[in-house]
């Protein structure tokens, strides 16, 4: 591993730190260097990683998106400039205080950002790329993936949902590739870049505890001296992507989404911050539908400190948005991912929320509520308000990704197919039991208004599955097949799981020794093929023996792969991503 880690340094221009030491003097906060009580984390049901961290030196590249603001120290007037001095012994003193007192694994840098999960700089577009075996003639378009990637490193908890925004993109003409990566210029990362140092909060590792009041405070207080501007948000687009009416979109649910540009040499360039033309005045969750026959748009939003805490709207084809439809909740829910039928969209309500006064209290406010029930909401695709939503109630349910449902007219069902997550809360929260995903078919009567849910695979055979699609030319329509990652061991993923969801057969492929990656993407090979497995699965692989990553291309149908693709540099694990074609790449805005 040390010489593995090694060829990393040379290639990444990294430096490197063993999980088991501390943050040193390389992490500053103003002028007072950070320094952690050593000690070795015991990684149970959070990342288990290597014992490497990685932090690349950031490229100098500056790019600004049209609506970002870019607070210039050297122009602060002499009143900044003491108020930003006085703010930073704040928050010194709040440094100093919390390094005294252990973070949990799920905030903790060492642990979350380690290994393969750790960042990487720019990377400008790199053509020919070395190819095992043949690339399939119809995959003519750009991959891409978001992920998260801190610009700076971390003077406090982190947690892997916080970094950063970066797009990785692996573009296919005539039968080679380039790859390129670069991060989403967000407001956030624009300033941050310009400061040195990152100064917004991180909505999950620092925002817990009187601590994460102080640094509420504190961001409210360099916003009210002009020191930030958090006017045009304070996202960070690392988790979804989506591509509708001639926009790449990159989103997470702390903001409006991302206009980003794929150039016609492959690259990357982030348009700005995107409203949908003055149309959108709220923020919008990460896992967005677009209905293949319709070609509408369909999402929600939420907000976590007033009301309405739970918004439906759509797009027509052409951009147009609905009126928002408030969704009744008795309170702020954690809300990634729904579903939509043919005609209606699957809500769910269930029992992760949010409890701001649970921080008064020194906790998190993302909270397990044990005494909620979990239910969905079934809605009309069309509804103009939430007078006709029908709720069914699913006991201990909960699903961060939903991968696909349809109605059964005949039953008068509504069938979802989901990850259900135990302990829900285990992404956010330390725990010691260890989490399982197990891939679920969750029945909702619309007549009886109850629900049954079973597991799909068989007791002998089940394993993690989280992260992955349907056929999307069948979203919302009965699908036969679900690809999904092998998140084993938990959270890296070993390979991907082709799964029969009618008999719960299951077919794996793996990556190999000490080779892990991420989301499979299914690319279907003819939209108008009469077998709905016809197609390829693409995924990121990251080799940890030689610290070199690739993307594979797998026949869908056997299993085998088609081409192997060598990447110039290391790809971290990720989060989602979506395929463009090179039509839709040809009309983009």
């Amino acid at each position: 591993m040390a010489s593995s880690a090694s060829q990393a340094a040379s290639a990444t221009n990294c430096k490197f730190l063993p999980v088991s030491t501390c943050f040193s003097s390389s992490l500053n906060l103003g002028s007072m260097p950070l320094k952690r009580t050593c000690r070795k984390p015991n990684i149970s049901c959070s990342l288990q990683t290597p014992s490497i961290l990685l932090l690349p030196n950031q490229s100098s590249t500056d790019y600004t998106t049209k609506n970002a603001v870019k607070p210039q120290p050297q122009h602060w007037n002499p009143f900044q400039r003491a108020a930003a001095m006085a703010l930073d012994v704040v928050e010194n003193a709040l440094v100093s205080h919390e390094r005294h007192h252990p973070l949990p694994k799920t905030a903790d840098p060492t642990v979350q950002i380690s290994g393969n999960f750790a960042p990487v700089p720019d990377q400008p577009v790199k053509h020919n790329l070395p190819v095992i075996g043949t690339i399939p003639d119809c995959l003519q378009g750009v991959y891409v993936r978001n992920g998260a990637n801190p610009l700076h490193e971390p003077v406090a908890g982190h947690h892997f949902f916080d970094g950063d925004g970066m797009v990785h993109a692996v573009q296919f003409q005539n039968g080679s590739a380039s790859y390129a990566c670069r991060f989403t210029e967000t407001n956030r990362l624009v300033q941050e870049r310009a400061l040195g140092r990152p100064v917004f909060p991180k909505a999950i590792g620092e925002l817990h505890g009187h601590s994460g009041i102080a640094r509420l405070l504190l961001f409210y207080a360099r916003g009210l001296f002009g020191l930030v501007d958090p006017s045009h948000g304070t996202g960070v687009a690392n988790a979804g992507l989506v591509y509708f009416n001639g926009h790449l979109l990159a989103m997470s649910e702390d903001d409006l989404p991302y206009h980003v540009r794929v150039t016609p040499s492959g690259d990357l360039e982030t348009v700005g911050r995107y409203d949908f033309d003055g149309q959108l005045k709220s923020t919008m969750i990460a896992h967005p539908k677009v209905d293949p026959e319709t070609g509408e748009f369909f999402a929600l939003s939420y907000d976590v400190i007033q009301k309405p805490y739970l918004k439906y709207f759509r797009f027509s084809p052409d951009g147009k948005k609905s009126p928002d439809v408030e969704i009744p909740v008795d309170g702020p829910i954690m809300m990634h991912d729904f579903a939509i039928t043919e005609n209606l969209v699957v809500i769910p309500d269930q029992q992760v929320v949010f409890k701001l006064p649970e921080m008064i209290h020194g906790g998190s406010p993302v909270v397990y509520d044990k005494n909620k029930m979990s239910r969905f909401g079934i809605l009309d695709k069309n509804a103009t308000d939430a007078s006709g939503i029908t709720w069914v109630e699913a006991p201990d349910c909960f699903c961060f990704h939903l991968w696909n449902a349809w109605e059964e007219p005949e039953t008068d069902e509504v069938v979802v197919i989901g990850s259900c997550m135990t302990p829900p809360d285990s992404i956010f929260n330390e725990c010691d039991e260890s989490l399982k995903s197990v891939l679920s078919e969750i029945r909702l009567n619309l007549r009886t208004g109850k629900s049954t849910r079973r597991p799909i695979i068989s007791d002998s055979e089940q394993v993690n599955l989280e992260a992955g699609m349907v056929n999307r030319n069948l979203l919302g329509r009965k699908t036969r097949y679900a690809y999904l990652a092998l998140a084993e061991p938990w959270p890296k993923v070993s390979g991907f799981a082709k799964v029969d969801l009618s008999t719960g057969e299951i077919k794996k492929y793996i990556y190999g020794d000490q080779r892990y990656g991420g989301e499979p993407l299914f690319f279907p090979r003819n939209p108008n093929s009469e077998n709905e497995d016809d197609g390829y699965i693409l995924a990121f692989v990251h080799d940890e023996r030689t610290w070199k990553s690739e993307v594979q291309i797998v026949n869908a149908m056997n299993l085998e792969v088609e081409a192997t693709v060598k990447l110039p540099s290391r790809v971290p694990y990720g989060f989602h991503g979506t395929f463009i074609n090179s039509k839709d790449l040809e009309k983009q805005a």
